[in-house]
């Protein structure tokens, strides 16, 4: 059975998304924190990333393993397991400077992995010429 297109990829597309939502997130934040330090409470409140974090880390594991069962490359799931395991360090990390950084650098791997994963789902579905 054909799947449609919207479908074939949508776990890798949610995933980057909030891949970017998160970069723009702790970016804003930061710049928050520094313009307006009354916003900066509520931005940089740990639920808030505790949860975007699981969310992230539970969408990078479903896109990127689903991609890899398609396609079976491994660099997308080498890219997208450093970064899930630099988002799980900034879980277990001092809220602050230490847990930006682990988490920006761990969803732009992650970011990175997905659209790698997409490109290379898409081309394992394209008829051979």
């Amino acid at each position: 059975m054909i799947r449609p297109r919207i479908s074939r990829d949508l776990f890798d597309r949610l995933a980057i998304g909030l891949s970017a939502l998160c970069l723009v997130h702790c970016a804003a934040s930061v710049l928050l924190v520094a313009v307006l330090a009354t916003a900066g409470g509520a931005l940089l409140h740990p639920a808030i990333h505790e949860v975007g974090l699981g969310l992230a880390i539970f969408l990078a594991v479903i896109g990127l393993g689903r991609g890899f069962a398609q396609h079976r490359r491994p660099v997308p799931m080498v890219l997208g397991a450093i970064g899930i395991a630099l988002m799980a360090m900034a879980l277990f990390v001092r809220h602050g400077p230490g847990e930006v950084a682990y988490t920006m650098a761990g969803v732009t791997f992650v970011a990175i992995a997905h659209f790698l994963n997409r490109r290379e789902t898409v081309a394992s579905q394209l008829p051979l010429a």
